[in-house]
């Protein structure tokens, strides 16, 4: 469903999206370059270990010392290692488990050593931004530092993004607890995408996001008055003396700042409402210019080129949705199930939700 969730929530796709069961050899070529720089030991039960206290720089990601590392409750105590902060470059493979060809023997790369292999096939030995939730830092983050930095001698990331989570009325989100929704189940109950899309947005990344029906209400709310201005700016005819040309300036000066500021996305939003607040004010009153109206659109049109809020969830009509519906039928009936697949993504995307039955195919909109 990741794919799917994303075509819904606007999020670009990828260029690549590698497999770690494909680089194996690059990573075995890593683990090869530790252990010549004497940073990578083999354990007796066979086993490739990193030597944490080889790495002097390791912990400053989490700001912490190795002593208080290694008093932390997530350290795993393993007699194979020589210290308990060490972690596995190469596990050496049990009976039944699957397993690659290496030096050391059958086995599987560790967790840490995938994700630096593969980021530095496609953006180098160094790069600009990671990201990631704060329950990554330590150790999965510290750890990637650590492995690929003492493998090239080069710095690995410049800046680090980590998320909080999300929690769900002021508690984890947890099945037990009865709060655990996916976009799907959101989008079930008639949510708007966007409205979800705009939710997630509005608050700094790296502040916890409380999921709440009255946030996405707010956020729907928030969305339909973007929408709505757009609309009412495309459509203005008058023609009066006031281009708002302080205030669309100021707005998009602020705009940029806050989102070069660590993606403070809440100052930006704030903006872009205050200039939503100048733009109908000056056309309530017949004073918005043609060249004002026509600067208003070029800088909702640079907003939204970061937001993508600010364009409606597409209307289908009911004849468009038999159609579309005929269409998909003779194409799972000619096994073209990759038509059949993106016509109901299309009329997923537009709000309308296709159920297979016994029956036959149901449709019904999203909001209904």
């Amino acid at each position: 469903y990741m794919h799917e969730d994303e075509r819904a929530l606007g999020v670009q796709p990828p260029d690549h999206e590698p497999r770690a069961t494909e680089f194996v050899p690059q990573m075995l070529a890593m683990i090869g370059a530790l252990e010549a720089r004497g940073l990578a030991y083999r354990s007796a039960a066979g086993d490739v270990n990193f030597a944490v206290r080889r790495f002097p720089a390791y912990g400053r990601l989490s700001g912490k010392s190795l002593d208080e590392l290694r008093a932390g409750e997530r350290v795993e105590i393993d007699r194979d290692k020589q210290d308990p902060l060490d972690f596995v470059l190469w596990k050496r493979a049990k009976s039944g488990e699957p397993a690659w060809p290496s030096p050391y023997g059958p086995g599987r790369p560790g967790w840490h050593i995938e994700c630096s292999a593969m980021s530095m096939k496609y953006l180098g030995e160094t790069f600009d931004i990671h990201t990631g939730g704060v329950d990554n830092i330590f150790p999965h983050h510290e750890n990637e530092i650590a492995q690929s930095e003492a493998a090239t001698g080069k710095p690995f990331v410049r800046y680090w993004l980590h998320a909080a989570h999300l929690v769900v009325d002021g508690q984890k989100m947890s099945k037990s607890l009865g709060n655990y929704y996916t976009l799907r189940d959101l989008l079930a109950r008639g949510y708007d995408p966007v409205a979800v899309r705009f939710f997630l947005l509005s608050t700094h990344y790296r502040r916890s996001l409380n999921l709440t029906f009255e946030a996405l209400r707010a956020a729907a709310e928030g969305v339909a008055r973007l929408q709505d201005f757009r609309r009412r700016v495309e459509t203005y005819v008058a023609d009066g003396p006031d281009h708002l040309t302080a205030e669309i300036t100021l707005a998009t000066r602020t705009f940029d700042a806050a989102m070069d500021n660590d993606l403070s996305v809440a100052e930006a939003l704030a903006a872009v409402f205050d200039l939503v607040t100048a733009g109908n004010r000056a056309m309530d009153k017949k004073t918005l210019s043609g060249q004002g109206r026509r600067a208003l659109a070029a800088a909702l049109a640079h907003y939204d080129a970061t937001l993508d809020v600010m364009t409606p969830t597409p209307v289908v009509l009911d004849e468009d949705i038999r159609r579309l519906i005929e269409e998909r039928e003779e194409a799972r009936a000619a096994k073209d199930f990759a038509r059949a697949d993106a016509i109901r993504d299309q009329l997923r995307d537009a709000g309308v939700i296709l159920e297979d039955s016994p029956e036959g195919v149901r449709w019904k909109r999203r909001n209904s």
